[in-house]
């Protein structure tokens, strides 16, 4: 099994986990928050967990500092022989669901991405006219748009819409050609079909329940089955990749590795499947946050 690992954060550490929470910095913020998961021992002094600027429990933040609003944070990845790189800076926010909004572990997504739109870069001669490439994400921000891709973001989520517009001009990207849906993902993606629109790349972070702009009802194993199915048909005649992760569902990625090779087995490529994970600082002890299946051509 594969196991990836965050890099390229200034701005994020995971400093210890254990008792039932993690202990991560936020930029000049440390934050203490519930992971069920992490049941073992922690390893820093108890004293340094006591000095969290904030912690989550009950269900509300509780502020042993003053922390603003939102803050910024900075992420960086150049790329290898292209010139091409991620450079982004995002708003991280106290949420009331005990998460900043900065999923550090999603950027093993967009390195993966930058690297198969620099192969796919490198393929093309020079005086060869480079033909725009089209991504569709669904459920979550992507760096792809900062490795100059055309992204389609669909969210039913109008807070999240909003929020990741706000990224997009910290980052520097309002010009970059990035369409923003607010709809619900399966009504979307069945119209784009009837529209016979195509892209060369999806990216997918499923919720394990959720519910769509017109509260349609969102269910991992009901729906997810359904959307993949649609995607397998909104593929270009020359797909890249495509992309899933999962979080806090009760299956293994061997569920999504089956999933796509399902949808991609006539296509030729490559697929491989794990878990996602943070490292701490120091004693390089990993946590994992969720699951993820991708496939490629290149």
């Amino acid at each position: 099994m594969i196991v990836l690992t965050t890099s390229g954060w200034t701005d994020y550490e995971l400093l210890d986990s254990g008792g039932g929470y993690r202990l991560e910095r936020f930029g000049s913020y440390t934050l203490a928050r519930p992971d069920p998961q992490a049941i073992w021992d922690r390893q820093l002094d108890k004293d340094i967990w006591e000095h969290a600027d904030a912690t989550f429990s009950h269900d509300r933040w509780n502020l042993h500092t003053q922390i603003p609003e939102k803050w910024l944070l900075t992420y960086y990845h150049h790329g290898i022989g292209t010139g091409q790189e991620i450079r982004l800076k995002l708003w991280a926010k106290l949420t009331p669901f005990k998460h900043t909004g900065i999923f550090p572990e999603q950027s093993l997504q967009w390195e993966w991405m930058l690297a198969k739109l620099q192969n796919q870069s490198a393929r093309q001669t020079p005086n060869e006219a480079k033909p725009e490439i089209k991504i569709l994400n669904l459920f979550g921000y992507t760096g792809a748009a900062s490795a100059g891709a055309s992204v389609t973001h669909v969210d039913a989520s109008k807070p999240s819409v909003a929020w990741a517009k706000e990224n997009q001009a910290a980052s520097g990207l309002s010009t970059r050609p990035i369409r923003w849906i607010l709809d619900d993902v399966l009504k979307f993606t069945n119209r784009e079909l009837k529209r016979g629109n195509h892209y060369d790349g999806i990216v997918m972070d499923p919720p394990v329940y959720g519910h769509g702009a017109k509260s349609e009802i969102w269910k991992f194993n009901e729906s997810f089955p359904k959307l993949i199915k649609i995607c397998q048909q909104l593929l270009s005649k020359n797909p890249l990749f495509l992309i899933i992760n999962a979080y806090a569902i009760s299956a293994s990625s061997l569920m999504l590795e089956n999933l796509l090779n399902d949808v991609t087995k006539d296509l030729g490529g490559t697929t491989e499947a794990g878990e996602i994970a943070l490292a701490e600082k120091g004693s390089g002890r990993l946590l994992s946050t969720g699951i993820f299946g991708r496939w490629s051509t290149l």
